[in-house]
C-alpha cells in the first residue's frame, strides 16, 4: 500500500521479495493512475515495474519513479535505479533501445520579434538540412573503422570532420564522450546499420523545436546558462538510432542467457541483467558506451546542419547558436553517491530519467557548477518545454536524477486511432506553431493530448524538491520525422 511522505512524495514498503522500499515522486493525478492500474490489472503498470526492480540483487536505497513515470519494457521509464558495485546488476531494460536519447539546447543572440517574420523560411531550411523520418541518411558516409571511432571518441569524433566547434565539448554530459566504450563488444549488424545514420533526427518522439524563452524562473541559473526572456534556443531531442536499437536487441539475449548462469531470479524477463562485474555485465557496459557514444556524435553533427539552416536564412544568419548543454535520458553510469551517510560508487541506471546534479559537483561544467547543470525537459508540440537545474534535496533523494519529459499517457498506437496527422497540424497552426514533419502517422503518435500535463510534471518535480526550475520555453516550429 503506497504511504504518503510529503505533498509529492510517496513510498511503497518492501514486501515479498522487494529489498528496497519504491519511493514515488508525483501528484495525486499520477498516483491515482497507477494505482487503478494495480487495481485493474493492466497489462502495462509502472508501479508494479517499479516494485519488480526493487526486487534485484544490490538495489540500493530505493526504486524510483519520476513525475513522468509510465510503463516501459520490464523497468518504468521515469525510472531509476542504483546498484552496489560489488553485489548490483546491470539491466538491459534499465537503459532501453534508445541509448542516451537525450537533448540538446542551442541559444541563439536572436529576440523572438528578429525571427517570427522569417519563421516559415527558417522552418523549411530546417526540414530540408536535417535528415529526418524513419530510415532516414545522412552525408555522412562512414566506413567500419570511422565508425569504430564515433563509438570510442564520440562528439569529438565529427568535430575533427568539421561538425561544430571544439568549444561545444564542455558543455555536452560526459564531454561528448564516454570513457569504456569498446566497439568489439557492438554487433556488425548493428554497426552496418549506423553507416549512413550519424547526423539524421530519425522518427518517433525524436524532433527539432525552435523556441522562445517564454519566462525567467531562476535568474541567477538563466544568467549563468546565458538564458533570457524572448531569446530565441533550439532544442534537438534524438539518441543513437538503429545502432542503440540492435545493442538492445544484441544484449537482451546475451543478459537472458547470463541471468540463468548466474542464478539471478527475476521477476520479469524483461529485466534480464548480469553481476556488474561479471564478462556479460563488462560486455554491455561497454556496448552502452558505444551507443551513447554514437548519440553524442549525433547531436553534435545535427547541430551543426541547424547552424547552417540558420545561416541560409536572410534576416536570422548572424544567430551563433550557442550550445547551452547536451544531457542524455536512457544510460547507465557510474557516479558517487552518499546512501546513509556513506559515500559509495554506485552503477546509476536512468531510463527516460535524466541526470539532474546539484551545485557544486565537477561533472557539471565549469561555468555551471555554482548552480549545478540544466536539465532539459521536453513537453509536447504544442506545450511548453522546461530547463530546470539539480538541487542537494535531489542529489540525496533521488541519486541526482531529474524528469526528461512529459510522459506518455497514452500508447502510440491509442494515438494514432484517436488522432488524425493533418488535423494536428491544422490545430497547432492556429496556435501559432509551425510543424514540418515526414510522416502524418508520427505527428499523430506525438498529439500533444497522448502526453501528461507537462505544467503538472513539472510542478511535482519542482514541489518535490528534486529539481528546480530555471526557464520556460514555448514552442514556435517543430520539425518531426
Amino acid at each position: 500500500m503506497l504511504k504518503r511522505t510529503s505533498t509529492y512524495e510517496w513510498q511503497l514498503a518492501p514486501t515479498g521479495k522487494m529489498r528496497v522500499p519504491v519511493t514515488l515522486f508525483a501528484d495525486e493525478t499520477t498516483i491515482a493512475q497507477l494505482t487503478a492500474d494495480v487495481a485493474n490489472r493492466a497489462q502495462w503498470n509502472a508501479l508494479q515495474q517499479a516494485a519488480h526492480v526493487a526486487c534485484l540483487p544490490g538495489i540500493a536505497q530505493s526504486s524510483l519513479a519520476l513525475p513522468d513515470v509510465h510503463p516501459g519494457y520490464g523497468f518504468p521509464i521515469g525510472g531509476v535505479g542504483a546498484f552496489d558495485l560489488d553485489t548490483g546488476v546491470v539491466v538491459v531494460g534499465g537503459v532501453g533501445f534508445d541509448i542516451n536519447c537525450g537533448v540538446r539546447l542551442l541559444a541563439t543572440d536572436l529576440d523572438r520579434s528578429t525571427v517570427e517574420p522569417h519563421l516559415v523560411e527558417l522552418a523549411d531550411a530546417l526540414f530540408n538540412t536535417v535528415p529526418a523520418g524513419l530510415g532516414s541518411q545522412g552525408s555522412l558516409r562512414l566506413k567500419p573503422a570511422e565508425i569504430d571511432r564515433v563509438l570510442v571518441e564520440g562528439a569529438e569524433s565529427v568535430v575533427r570532420r568539421g561538425y561544430g566547434i571544439e568549444e561545444d565539448l564542455a558543455f555536452i554530459e560526459e564531454g561528448g564522450r564516454m570513457r569504456g566504450a569498446d566497439p568489439g563488444t557492438v554487433s556488425d549488424l548493428a554497426k552496418q546499420r549506423q553507416f549512413r545514420q550519424v547526423g539524421t533526427l530519425g522518427s518517433g518522439n525524436h524532433y527539432l523545436e525552435v523556441q522562445a524563452v517564454d519566462r525567467i524562473l531562476d535568474a541567477e541559473a538563466a544568467t549563468a546558462y546565458g538564458l533570457f526572456e524572448r531569446q530565441i534556443v533550439v532544442s534537438i531531442h534524438t539518441g543513437s538510432r538503429a545502432l542503440g536499437h540492435q545493442i538492445g536487441q544484441d544484449y537482451l539475449k546475451e543478459m537472458a542467457e547470463a541471468t540463468k548462469v548466474h542464478g539471478i531470479e527475476i521477476p520479469e524477463q524483461e529485466l534480464a541483467c548480469a553481476p556488474i562485474d561479471s564478462l556479460a555485465g563488462r560486455r554491455y557496459l561497454a556496448a552502452v558506451a558505444c551507443g551513447a557514444n554514437c548519440a553524442f556524435a549525433n547531436r553534435q553533427a545535427i547541430a551543426h546542419l541547424v547552424r547552417q539552416a540558420f545561416a541560409s536564412v536572410k534576416g536570422v544568419s548572424r544567430a551563433m547558436l550557442r550550445t547551452v548543454y547536451d544531457i542524455g535520458h536512457n544510460n547507465a553510469k557510474v557516479e558517487r553517491h552518499t546512501v546513509a551517510g556513506v559515500d559509495r560508487e554506485l552503477l546509476v541506471h536512468r531510463k527516460g530519467s535524466t541526470r539532474a546534479f546539484g551545485p557544486q559537483r565537477e561533472e557539471s561544467p565549469a561555468a555551471y557548477r555554482h548552480v549545478g547543470h540544466p536539465i532539459l525537459v521536453g513537453g509536447t508540440m504544442g506545450t511548453a518545454s522546461y530547463v530546470l537545474r539539480g538541487t542537494d534535496t535531489g542529489m540525496r533523494k533521488a541519486f541526482g536524477s531529474g524528469i526528461h519529459g512529459a510522459g506518455r499517457a497514452m500508447s502510440r498506437k491509442k494515438a494514432a486511432k484517436k488522432h488524425w496527422g493533418e488535423a494536428v497540424i491544422e490545430e497547432l497552426g492556429t496556435s501559432g506553431i509551425l510543424v514540418r514533419a515526414h510522416s502524418l502517422r508520427s505527428v499523430a503518435e506525438e498529439a500533444p493530448a497522448a502526453y501528461k500535463d507537462v505544467e503538472a510534471v513539472v510542478g511535482a518535480a519542482v514541489g518535490s524538491g528534486i529539481n528546480a526550475p530555471v526557464a520556460r520555453l514555448m514552442p514556435l516550429a517543430v520539425i518531426k520525422g
